[in-house]
């Protein structure tokens, strides 16, 4: 009788440290998404390791075609605190906010992007921008703040196959964490980044060619297809390809 008292407790004493541990690592987040002001309405999802609040933010001269995507959800597998962003030519801004919590609905408050700062850091890149229905001009960047590297942004069609099914190019100033990203921007654009100083240029006023052989003092179309050719042979599709649309 005793030791099957004893088992009968040690049993409900497991049963429930279960339930215990069951309850602590299952939380509630909100989830929400937002294209610009279109928003779904909030509900709820059960995760097993925390929620993620996320932001992105595609800033143009004309606040008519700005674009901001917001996503709030459960994350079950790892989740990483990133903030990253690129300027691109013709005053195109693409910023990006992740922040993973793991306490009950930690993710109601809506997140901001932090202003950019305005401190030239000294790094010069070619800049450009195209999209079906506007070519930009090749112009040189003076990057400011963390947006130390140079670098190129191909966006194609979600699920679409074809390389030239492009919805943005272009080549810019971006932070370090921004090179060499292969993911989903804005819910329906494939984004794929590559920094490289075949996109620097050297600073105002200099005579000498940079790594690329690229005179500084002269940024024309053709100098940014010299420098895109360089690099198609090593990224996915023909991106000269892309710019020459």
């Amino acid at each position: 009788m005793a030791w099957s008292f004893s088992l009968n407790s040690l049993l409900t004493g497991f049963v429930f440290s279960i339930l215990a541990i069951s309850s602590v690592d299952s939380i509630e987040c909100e989830l929400s998404s937002c294209a610009s002001e279109t928003c779904s309405s909030p509900t709820a999802c059960t995760a097993s390791k925390g929620c993620f609040n996320q932001i992105q933010i595609f800033d143009t001269p004309s606040p008519a075609t700005n674009q901001t995507y917001k996503e709030k959800g459960c994350y079950n597998d790892t989740c990483n605190d990133v903030e990253y962003s690129a300027t691109l030519g013709d005053q195109r801004k693409f910023s990006y906010v992740n922040r993973c919590c793991t306490s009950e609905n930690c993710n109601k408050e809506n997140l901001t992007v932090s202003p950019a700062s305005t401190e030239a850091n000294g790094v010069k890149c070619f800049g450009y921008y195209v999209e079906p229905g506007f070519l930009g001009s090749p112009t040189s960047l003076s990057c400011t703040g963390k947006e130390t590297k140079c670098g190129l942004v191909i966006g194609t069609e979600v699920g679409n196959s074809n390389p030239f099914a492009f919805v943005v190019a272009g080549a810019g100033c971006m932070t370090e964490n921004a090179c060499n990203l292969n993911v989903i921007a804005l819910n329906n654009t494939n984004i794929f980044t590559l920094c490289s100083d075949y996109f620097a240029i050297s600073s105002p006023g200099s005579s000498v060619p940079d790594s690329a052989g690229i005179q500084p003092t002269s940024i024309s179309t053709r100098d940014m297809m010299v420098a895109i050719s360089r690099l198609s042979v090593t990224t996915p599709g023909s991106f000269l390809g892309v710019f020459l649309q």
